[in-house]
């Protein structure tokens, strides 16, 4: 069976064109031993309803917990049934890199909206295609921020540890140095980074809220990096922006972020986004590419790549940046999460979430023995002390309930607009039981 959508005839008449008589002398440079000269030992296939079975099969391996009380990065938010089925259109499913601009006019003004409502919930004036995720988001920020004299990146003590292990590896590959501010009390340790902050640093990176779910005093973190003459990134939480000041109004630099609340299922850690938006100033050292709005011969709206002839494809190793994807179908997601929101939707969502999780905390902590680790406010995440932790965990679990997440504090809880008050009163009878 031959998958080439040609005649045999009209292979050898193209094979006659290039001067050889059979396309095994088209390989004639490849050693002989790196040739396969007998079938693949491969099973045989399998029809659509055998596939079927055996996928279900595997599938079925997996654990879907009703509820979920866990977060640290990715979140289990509702996501309206039309966000789903939009981003299952085949014209936007098989879509691909929009590499000849003029005939992508549809990709493009997919991620013109959704740059347009990135900007919208950051307060910035530019935002790119979004990247892989928002960890390596932070790492692309780290270096858009350095310059020949500034090569040193400073990142909080309080982020997702999964960000600083990836802005590590990031500093590693080009040599840059990274140092990482002390956390205190779940938050930047501000006395640390007045310190840490000298004319070597490029950048400081922190999270809002922290990994720990608390709210950073990020108004005077900026006074600190920006006196110090450095740039403030800020990673935040899309879902807390529909609530709290934008990224500018604390006066950062950057706004970078894990777009997975937006939209996307949690699917064992991807595909996700990671989204970036600046200010003018520093437009230009925005890496990924960046759609923008303009008019065609005759005066029609039409939509154009902009400032992506820096990129990898056109400097390769000189680039900046060598983020090549643009995610473009989890950025229409969340385009389109953001559209059916809208800003009241996505308060009510942030709120929501807010207020469950200071519900769970309020009678969690009405357990004796279970305490509030951090005193500061925070968002839609906390970490109590919890005896036994392990077991009270596996007793969740065998509900139907994932639990917090243990860390070297205590436990990790999240809660989002999703979980009921019925939900989290169960859970709560169950930690109170174990530990009775």
């Amino acid at each position: 069976m031959s998958y080439v959508p040609s005649t045999p005839e009209q292979r050898q008449e193209m094979l006659r064109a290039v001067g050889v008589s059979d396309y095994k002398e088209l390989y004639r440079d490849v050693p002989a031993d790196m040739l396969l000269t007998k079938p693949l030992n491969l099973p045989e296939g399998k029809s659509e309803l055998e596939t079927v079975r055996i996928m279900t099969e595997i599938a079925e391996k997996n654990t879907v917990f009703p509820t979920i009380l866990r977060g640290a990065g990715a979140y289990d938010h509702y996501i309206p049934a039309v966000v789903r089925s939009i981003p299952a259109k085949e014209e936007f499913l098989t879509a691909y890199t929009p590499y000849q601009a003029e005939m992508s006019q549809g990709v493009l003004q997919s991620i013109f909206e959704y740059q347009t409502m990135i900007c919208e919930i950051t307060g910035m004036d530019v935002a790119n295609a979004s990247v892989y995720d928002g960890a390596t988001a932070s790492a692309e920020a780290a270096a858009m921020c350095r310059d020949r004299k500034r090569r040193v990146t400073l990142i909080s003590g309080a982020a997702h540890p999964d960000v600083i292990s990836t802005v590590r590896t990031y500093c590693y590959g080009t040599g840059d140095e990274l140092r990482i501010v002390p956390a205190k009390d779940g938050k930047t340790d501000l006395a640390a980074l007045k310190e840490m902050l000298g004319d070597d640093i490029a950048s400081f990176i922190g999270q809002q809220p922290t990994f720990y779910g608390q709210f950073e005093p990020a108004e005077k973190i900026a006074a600190l990096v920006h006196e110090a003459g450095a740039m403030y990134v800020m990673n935040c939480n899309p879902i807390a922006l529909g609530i709290m000041k934008t990224p500018r109004a604390f006066g950062a630099d950057v706004a970078v972020g894990e777009g997975q609340p937006l939209g996307l299922p949690m699917g064992f850690g991807g595909p996700y986004l990671g989204f970036m938006a600046t200010t003018t100033k520093y437009m230009r050292k925005l890496p990924g590419r960046i759609v923008g709005q303009t008019v065609d011969s005759e005066g029609e709206r039409a939509y154009v790549l902009a400032l992506q002839a820096r990129e990898q494809h056109i400097r390769r190793e000189k680039a900046s940046s060598n983020i090549c994807s643009n995610e473009a179908l989890c950025a229409l997601t969340a385009a389109v999460y953001l559209s059916v929101m809208g800003p009241d939707g996505l308060a009510e969502a942030a709120r929501q979430s807010m207020a469950k999780a200071h519900y769970l905390a309020d009678a969690l902590t009405a357990i004796p023995g279970v305490s509030l680790v951090y005193d500061g406010p925070y968002f839609h995440e906390f970490v109590t002390t919890l005896p036994d932790k392990e077991k009270v965990l596996a007793a969740l679990q065998d509900a139907g309930i994932l639990g917090g997440l243990p860390i070297d504090e205590g436990v990790l809880w999240c809660a989002t607009e999703k979980v009921s008050k019925a939900d989290l009163d169960r859970a709560v009878e169950i930690v109170k039981e174990v530990l009775a």
